[in-house]
């Protein structure tokens, strides 16, 4: 398998890391849409939310209660936007799940 994500986590590729603990990792988009971008990610290796199982739903919560302490973290105290692309439908690039938070000077608003 030759997923980005799984060789940032493993430290072959650099990234900008904001967060890290034993199951997630978060660090700064390299293409970021907002003034700041951060992605958290599973450090195990899960394809996208299509591959969730109920197996899972521990590892989803923590996901979204980090979300926002990460946000926090970043600067985004007074809000942010999160966002899971999911398959190539949902226009996921990098098969990998990962949440998106964003925000900032509110340039990256577009409609939902």
């Amino acid at each position: 398998m030759d997923c980005i994500f799984c060789r940032i986590v493993d430290g072959d590729l650099p990234s900008r890391r904001v967060y890290e603990d034993e199951d997630f990792l978060a660090f700064h988009d390299i293409r970021p849409i907002a003034p700041v971008h951060v992605l958290i990610i599973p450090k195990r290796h899960v394809e996208s939310l299509l591959d969730i199982s109920a197996t899972d739903e521990l590892m989803l919560g923590k996901l979204l209660v980090l979300a926002p302490k990460i946000a926090v973290s970043v600067g985004l105290d007074t809000g942010f936007r999160s966002l899971i692309n999911t398959g190539h439908g949902g226009g996921q690039e990098v098969f990998h799940l990962h949440l998106h938070v964003f925000g900032g000077d509110g340039s990256y608003r577009t409609p939902i």
